[in-house]
């Protein structure tokens, strides 16, 4: 295999000077969209029992500028107790990404998948504040593996799309 003549050996800068490292650093994290609704005050804080709650996670990502990256976690959470809703959370909490030299294989399983696992913590904290401080229990959501996660959606469209030529065949 020909080499250009001013490569250097894999992962290692160039002899000019220019770099050439795969490179992944977070810029800033930030809460990009809040919302807390307690539609049922007071009556909601004189029920028994524990509510019911349902949590539903979104990922998405887009490029902002030469290799720098905003990837935003969006969880809503539902919570409903003898019927009534006790409390809604919409969060969309993001995280910018400087990401250099990755190659684009590499690109997307690290925005949905790693990027979400780095900010997950700290979206986490912010949702159990926020129930709290809307006089519930803190909510404190268990670890997710967005990696895993992202895995598994990228067979399930693989699978959907065999299903789709061998159905057109």
């Amino acid at each position: 295999m020909d080499e250009p003549e001013n490569a250097a050996p894999q992962g290692e800068p160039l002899a000019n000077g220019a770099d050439t490292a795969p490179s992944v650093g977070v810029i800033s994290q930030y809460v990009k969209d809040f919302s807390f609704e307690n539609p049922n005050s007071p009556a909601v804080y004189q029920m028994q029992g524990q509510p019911q709650f349902d949590v539903q996670f979104n990922i998405g990502s887009g490029e902002v500028g030469q290799d720098l990256h905003e990837v935003v976690l969006k969880i809503d959470v539902r919570a409903e107790n003898e019927g009534q809703v006790a409390f809604v959370v919409d969060l969309s909490y993001a995280g910018l990404f400087a990401v250099r030299n990755v190659p684009a294989e590499h690109l997307q399983p690290f925005l949905l998948g790693e990027a979400p696992r780095l900010l997950f913590p700290f979206a986490r904290r912010v949702l159990a504040d926020a129930v709290r401080d809307g006089g519930f229990p803190p909510l404190m959501l268990e670890p997710i593996d967005f990696n895993g996660l992202y895995y598994q959606q990228l067979e399930a469209r693989a699978a959907e799309g065999a299903a789709g030529e061998a159905g057109q065949a």
